[in-house]
């Protein structure tokens, strides 16, 4: 049975996507194709911001690309070595919120500085209005670009004509959901109401459900393991 994941593949050196394998145990066929390209911009003030932890009560990261970019400025743009060290002490000594459960606990932050909120260029206003509903101080700073994936299209044509239409299909982002969703529609025709809709989290349903996709199942944790039970469920298996 055949499922198509509609992700950014992990990093080609480090192994299989996990996603697949745990989809794999349970019998599926499954295929990725790359919904997003992403491009990092304004690094050099991004760099700025850091090098001044002092200014700042800490910092919230929403995406594994935020991430990779604050690790580009503390790593390559960095002077040297124990300047880059002492950098990384201080920030440690900050505190570091991810988006999901931490989200609960910003109201007890003593916010006499901004947080720093690396973010892409397609960030909901969600996590800013929150914080500033409680009082909370945000300094946000695009560091990356997100645009649909050059070869998304083709990708999608590619894998409907020769493979068929797939049992289920799971969005991981509400950009991937408008980017891919008239594709779909154009390639899978009237088939497209045997396809059982996946999302990987709130987020991505809520998305889904405002373009009239019908939502099937949403992964109850963003993992490879409550993805696959929750789309065994869907399909009846």
């Amino acid at each position: 049975m055949k499922v198509l994941l509609l992700k950014d593949p992990k990093d080609r050196d480090s192994g299989p996507d996990p996603y697949i394998q745990e989809l794999g145990l349970y019998g599926f066929e499954a295929a990725l194709i790359p919904v997003l390209s992403f491009e990092f911009v304004s690094l050099q003030t991004f760099f700025e911001k850091l090098s001044h932890p002092d200014s700042y009560e800490g910092l919230i990261f929403t995406s594994p690309r935020a991430v990779e970019a604050a690790k580009l400025c503390l790593g390559e743009n960095s002077k040297n070595e124990a300047w880059r060290n002492s950098l990384q002490e201080k920030w440690n000594t900050k505190s570091a919120y991810v988006v999901g459960k931490a989200t609960a606990s910003l109201g007890e932050i003593p916010n006499s500085s901004p947080l720093l909120f690396p973010c892409g260029s397609l960030k909901r206003e969600v996590l800013p209005t929150i914080l500033k509903e409680k009082g909370i101080s945000l300094e946000s700073l695009t560091v990356y670009q997100t645009a649909q994936h050059p070869s998304l299209q083709e990708s999608l044509k590619n894998y409907f004509s020769q493979q068929g239409i797939p049992a289920s299909i799971t969005f991981f982002s509400p950009s991937g959901v408008r980017f891919c969703l008239q594709h779909i529609q154009k390639f899978s025709g009237d088939l497209i109401n045997q396809i059982k809709f996946a999302a990987i989290g709130p987020t991505t349903a809520e998305a889904m459900e405002a373009e009239g996709i019908p939502v099937s199942c949403t992964a109850e944790n963003p993992t490879p393991q409550d993805l696959a039970a929750g789309i065994k469920k869907a399909l009846h298996l």
